[in-house]
């Protein structure tokens, strides 16, 4: 099993993809200092979430306030036709302090 750098937390947040044209909302399923997973619509272009292209996000935590992140997709894959839904790993690029503190206060 892989050893993560960084603990995980589970969460519900919504985040939006900024850049984007359509499907822009997204759900933050878990994170930590380094990583998120990302839960979204199918992409129309299949191009959009393949490792190494960049995502940026506006987080928006469960008091509000909103956080923006530049990130890398590390991972994609399809979850089942029923759910309809994608799953992104995405590695943070240099996390803002304002997220390194709301993830201090999450763990």
């Amino acid at each position: 099993m892989e050893r993560r750098r960084s603990r995980r937390s589970r969460v519900n947040l919504k985040a939006e993809r900024l850049s984007c044209s359509d499907n822009c909302s997204v759900f933050i399923e878990n994170l930590s200092e380094s990583g998120i997973q990302m839960i979204t619509a199918p992409a129309k272009n299949p191009d959009l979430f393949i490792p190494g292209s960049e995502v940026e996000l506006k987080l928006v935590t469960a008091k509000g306030e909103t956080i923006e992140l530049q990130c890398n997709v590390k991972w994609s894959f399809d979850n089942s036709e029923e759910d309809m839904t994608n799953s992104v790993g995405l590695e943070i690029l240099e996390p803002p302090s304002e997220y390194r503190e709301f993830i201090k206060n999450l763990i």
